[in-house]
């Protein structure tokens, strides 16, 4: 089986009415993000955490069964002012994206990782690490895989920028 798509869990819960993401999706972001986020504007919110602008972008996202439990994943990133396509075997989308970030030069470690369901999309919330800096991260699409992906795209921005 082959899938190809192109791109343009478990959360505790909040009871801060300040959360912007309970207040525009009406479900929680994990308690220490929320806390961190509290009282931000949504327009604020969704421009710190899930940044469309940076020197990582992901074009292109393709996977292939190689055997049980491996996929071979591939990739078409921009990095910087270049285009590339990259490939992982991997058991899964988030590790083939880490090995990937990491040999653009990008290592970022997950700490947590929250998923919720937003009508038809899904949001991916992560917890990053790299170079000793820890941060928040969000990723919106269409399927649980391209939430996850865009959240560590936006991951890799920030973790850049910071």
């Amino acid at each position: 089986m082959s899938t190809s798509t192109s791109f343009a869990a478990t959360c505790h819960t909040s009871s801060s009415a300040a959360d912007p993401f309970a207040t525009r999706h009406g479900k929680p972001l994990p308690r220490e993000f929320a806390d961190e986020a509290a009282g931000m504007s949504w327009t604020a919110f969704e421009s710190l955490y899930a940044p469309m602008s940076g020197p990582f972008r992901l074009g292109r996202w393709s996977e292939k069964k190689a055997a049980p439990g491996q996929w071979v994943f591939e990739a078409t990133l921009g990095i910087g002012e270049s285009i590339c396509t990259m490939s992982a075997l991997a058991p899964g989308p988030v590790s083939a994206m880490t090995s990937m970030l990491y040999d653009a030069g990008c290592s970022i470690e997950i700490l947590a990782f929250h998923q919720h369901r937003i009508g038809h999309r899904t949001a991916t919330f992560l917890r990053c690490e790299a170079r000793g800096v820890r941060l928040w991260t969000m990723g919106i699409g269409e399927s649980d895989t391209e939430s996850g992906l865009r959240a560590m795209i936006s991951g890799a921005n920030r973790v850049h920028s910071a």
